[in-house]
């Protein structure tokens, strides 16, 4: 492994903050979003099935509310590449010992999650 993440729990039961670390120069700055196997590693254990990219044109949108049961159930990368956004996980999986938990972030271009 490169040691490019740092991945910390969350209250959540199986949601984790991932934070990349970025090798800069004068010149700029290279940053990883996605290695499948550091991420592999850490407890991700699906494919990935789709790489999304979003533009909010409006300050204060609520979007993004998804809730998928298994099968379907899906993992998610969330991530922000300009600007910020207010992430919310909310555990509805009935069982779960997180049940009715919720976490939030915000994630920034700025910041490194």
């Amino acid at each position: 492994m490169s040691g490019r993440f740092t991945i910390e729990d969350t209250p959540i039961s199986g949601v984790k903050l991932i934070r990349r670390k970025r090798l800069g120069d004068a010149r700029g700055f290279l940053e990883r979003l996605f290695c499948g196997e550091e991420l592999r590693a850490a407890g991700w254990t699906k494919p990935v099935a789709q790489i999304n990219r979003t533009l909010t044109a409006q300050v204060g949108v609520v979007r993004g509310m998804h809730f998928q049961r298994p099968p379907a159930a899906e993992m998610k990368l969330v991530t922000c590449v300009q600007g910020a956004v207010f992430d919310v996980v909310v555990d509805l999986r009935r069982g779960s010992p997180t049940f009715l938990r919720w976490f939030a972030h915000t994630l920034s271009a700025d910041e490194d999650a």
